[in-house]
């Protein structure tokens, strides 16, 4: 009895079949985000119908194998917390222009030179963790729940403003009645059920939605039973320096909202985030976008989506997304299965999306409410984060006219807010800080 509660959480092995629903809850909250790369890369580079199958497909191998290294722990790689990984969106326009004067080899080259160079990074990216006090963390916390809750409302309107029909009644009616059946089940059910909420209300809002001919499962039948992903399939990786460079530069950014997602994971399952964990995690984003490269997919970070759902479920432990890992593996060697989890219609995700990410927010509240606001500028600091880091979420154009090199930088509100907060604390905090020992000494003085 003493030695299960001696457990944390985040380290409890529970029963496998906890640990497949838990896992599968997972896998249907960051499907569509894990599709969305090799989708909208391949639509842009024209390529044919079988290419997107089976990048998406390497993909979804690709995912599973990073998750697991990041939640289980491979030697000196992996944060050993429930963290899914997922091709980051940092990368999606420069690997196109890459793809459109270099080719998918110019691309993989520069996504193996990326891991690389994320790898040598992380031990001095790691050090930064001295500037994350809690406002600072609490800030960012914050700032990923706010900036993610637009993807939710866009799944809630059908998928994006840009789709005719998006913000139908049909499509606000069956995300609201799926946020509906989640609340009921999280208010009224008691443990397991309770949390496998998430799931059974995607579950429930996918039959009603099909009742309603909402979805289409057309594509499931066409989709081959198997598909195994080919190292190299399209060609040896070609390295060309510019490709390499730019990309890199998308990996710092990429580093910051992966510590960011560390810290706000750390806050929710109550383990504190030291300098090695922060070092381990980065080191598994390169060694996974390594591996990216050489199978055809793209550069890995943590998805902040799946940060919300622990905050939902309760369930912490790192093996429940270890399973999500497994099953991302299956579904990336099963492409008909993938199909099946791909006909979730977008409203139905949106009205979970909603609560689950908002619960991010409220984790980075939770911590802001333990920070003292009286006689220093932490009331600034987290003005500045919150307000500067929204300003690519809520107007996206806003940098449209800057450089491309730095609207890599500008068009992430997590990395901009996580720097203006870093920034602030220190200057606002620090100058603070020093006039007032300048005022006491002076005290001191005419005393």
């Amino acid at each position: 009895m003493e030695e299960s509660q001696a457990v944390h959480p985040v380290d409890e092995v529970l029963p496998i079949g906890q640990l497949f629903v838990y896992g599968l809850q997972h896998v249907l909250v960051m499907y569509a985000g894990a599709v969305a790369v090799p989708l909208i890369l391949g639509t842009a580079l024209n390529l044919p119908h079988d290419y997107l199958v089976f990048l998406i497909n390497a993909d979804l191998f690709a995912c599973g194998i990073a998750t697991i290294i990041q939640a289980v722990g491979l030697w000196k790689f992996g944060c050993r917390l429930p963290l899914v990984q997922g091709c980051t969106f940092a990368a999606v326009t420069p690997m196109i222009l890459i793809g459109k004067d270099y080719g998918l080899t110019g691309i993989y080259g520069a996504v193996i030179a990326s891991g690389i160079f994320t790898m040598l990074c992380s031990p001095f990216i790691a050090k930064l963790l001295r500037f994350f006090p809690k406002v600072v963390m609490g800030s960012i916390i914050t700032l990923i729940g706010l900036s993610i809750m637009p993807v939710a409302v866009g799944w809630l309107g059908g998928g994006h403003p840009s789709m005719p029909g998006f913000g139908s009644m049909g499509a606000l009616a069956i995300g609201l009645f799926t946020l509906l059946v989640v609340l009921l089940i999280y208010r009224l059910a008691h443990g397991f059920f309770k949390n496998i909420a998430i799931l059974t209300g995607l579950v429930i809002g996918t039959v009603v939605a099909s009742l309603f001919g909402m979805t289409d499962f057309n594509e499931v039948g066409r989709t081959a039973w198997l598909g195994v992903p080919i190292p190299m399939n399209f060609g040896v990786p070609e390295f060309y320096v510019v490709p390499c460079v730019i990309l890199s530069l998308v990996m710092v950014v990429t580093m910051i909202e992966t510590m960011s997602d560390m810290l706000a994971i750390g806050a929710m399952v109550e383990k504190p985030i030291d300098q090695e964990t922060l070092k381990r995690g980065l080191l598994a984003d390169g060694f996974s976008t390594v591996l990216g490269g050489v199978f055809n997919t793209f550069p890995y970070t943590a998805f902040a989506q799946n940060v919300g759902l622990i905050g939902v479920t309760g369930a912490k432990s790192r093996f429940i997304v270890a399973m999500a890992g497994v099953i991302l593996i299956v579904l990336g060697l099963f492409p008909k299965l993938a199909g099946v989890v791909a006909s979730v219609p977008k409203p139905v995700l949106g009205g979970a999306g909603v609560v689950m990410f908002g619960m991010v927010a409220v984790a980075g509240i939770r911590t802001l409410g333990e920070v003292e606001y009286r006689g220093n500028s932490n009331g600034m600091v987290v003005a500045l984060a919150l307000g500067i880091g929204m300003m690519p979420v809520l107007v996206p154009t806003v940098f449209s006219r800057f450089p491309e090199l730095a609207n890599i930088f500008l068009h992430s509100g997590i990395t901009m807010g996580t720097l203006v907060a870093i920034v602030a604390n220190l200057c606002l905090n620090k100058l603070q800080s020093n006039d007032e020992a300048m005022e006491s000494a002076t005290a001191s003085e005419h005393a």
